[in-house]
């Protein structure tokens, strides 16, 4: 695959100058791709009213301005969600930001919320002919005096061009804005923007994404504030500030969000206890340290209903996806869960998963990272 090769020559640059790289590629490419080999349909997953191909999905942060959601459906992507977009363009935080730590699987990043606004975001999305789920992170401006204002207005902008709009509170690069995880706060935050919602012609799925640097207590409190205010599901998690202390990577101390392998035990955790608390009522996003089918699979069985994948995409190349999907077909296959031959094995394995909420772990030995 032309892109895959792209990548691994992409992997010499500078780690930001290679992000923009591939993003260029992708959009000089979109109209030639052709689309993605069927799933097999035990990958098949309907949320909020819509059936998934797959439910492998492209977390927020690749494609910041919305610029190739269709090329990423194309690769094979079930979803896509681009972003964070505040109101106004922002540069973000000063260069370097963004750092490869290759020994540890991981990255971090504190680019600082770096897009084109919301009419740049706004105008892409309006122009795309692709028919996959795409879904819209917003966020609030840096120097903002209201940023639950913020927040209303980009939700207002864009959320009728999008198919779900993620609410981001726990980015770490944007200074006091996890604060609006706060449970008096975030009652704030969500009244204002369902709102909003209120006014849309045909309402859109509202989630919220959520930091893994929370207490158990606080995570609690989340869901309960989620649950009352009527949105829809929670994608978990953001990155992390943590530095565990088995990095070994020069960079382990640069400040920012850490994402990647490091991550992972820590984001399924924050998923498990929010599976066990809201039962089926919200859908649920996992994300972070995904790289392998039994990764994905261990999302699955601790509560997600729909997992997503950044920074093993970036160091691993587009290739990865396909080999996730297959590896989780084969975990899914052997262990039985619906019948091959119909759509719904991942919602009944969400449903095994409700039912037994933190106590979910997978049954199979981790495939092997390649």
């Amino acid at each position: 695959m032309l892109l895959q090769a792209a990548a691994r020559l992409l992997q010499s640059l500078p780690p930001e100058a290679a992000h923009r790289a591939t993003v260029r590629l992708a959009r000089a490419m979109a109209p030639l791709m052709p689309a993605p080999p069927a799933d097999d349909p035990c990958l098949a997953v309907s949320v909020f009213g819509r059936t998934l191909p797959t439910p492998i999905g492209l977390a927020a942060g690749f494609d910041k301005d919305a610029e190739v959601p269709d090329a990423m459906l194309k690769l094979g992507f079930g979803f896509v969600e681009c972003g964070t977009v505040t109101p106004r363009p922002q540069a973000g935080n000063p260069r370097p930001r963004l750092f490869r730590l290759p020994e540890d699987r991981a990255v971090i990043n504190r680019m600082g919320f770096n897009n084109r606004g919301m009419d740049a975001a706004a105008a892409r999305l309006a122009a795309r002919r692709g028919r996959g789920m795409v879904g819209i992170n917003i966020g609030a401006n840096k120097d903002s005096e209201d940023r639950i204002g913020d927040y209303a207005r980009v939700f207002a902008w864009l959320a009728p061009l999008a198919d779900y709009v993620a609410v981001n509170v726990s980015s770490p690069n944007t200074p006091g804005l996890r604060d609006l995880q706060h449970e008096e706060e975030l009652k704030r935050l969500l009244d204002a923007l369902t709102r909003e919602r209120q006014k849309l012609r045909t309402p859109k799925p509202l989630l919220l994404k959520i930091a893994p640097d929370l207490s158990a207590d606080e995570i609690d409190r989340i869901a309960e504030v989620a649950l009352a205010a009527g949105i829809d599901g929670i994608i978990a998690t953001n990155t992390t500030i943590a530095r565990p202390a088995t990095l070994r990577s020069r960079h382990a101390k640069e400040s920012g969000g850490l994402s990647g392998a490091p991550l992972f035990e820590c984001s399924t955790a924050v998923l498990s206890q929010l599976r066990a608390k809201v039962g089926s009522k919200l859908v649920l996003i996992g994300v972070g340290g995904v790289r392998s089918g039994a990764d994905a699979y261990a999302k699955l069985r601790a509560g997600a209903n729909l997992v997503q994948l950044y920074t093993g995409l970036a160091l691993e190349g587009p290739a990865l996806i396909a080999r996730i999907k297959r590896e989780l077909t084969a975990l899914l296959v052997t262990d039985r869960h619906s019948d091959d031959s119909a759509p719904g094995r991942i919602s009944q394995l969400t449903s095994v998963s409700r039912r037994n909420g933190v106590q979910i772990k997978p049954r199979h030995k981790s495939i092997p990272h390649r």
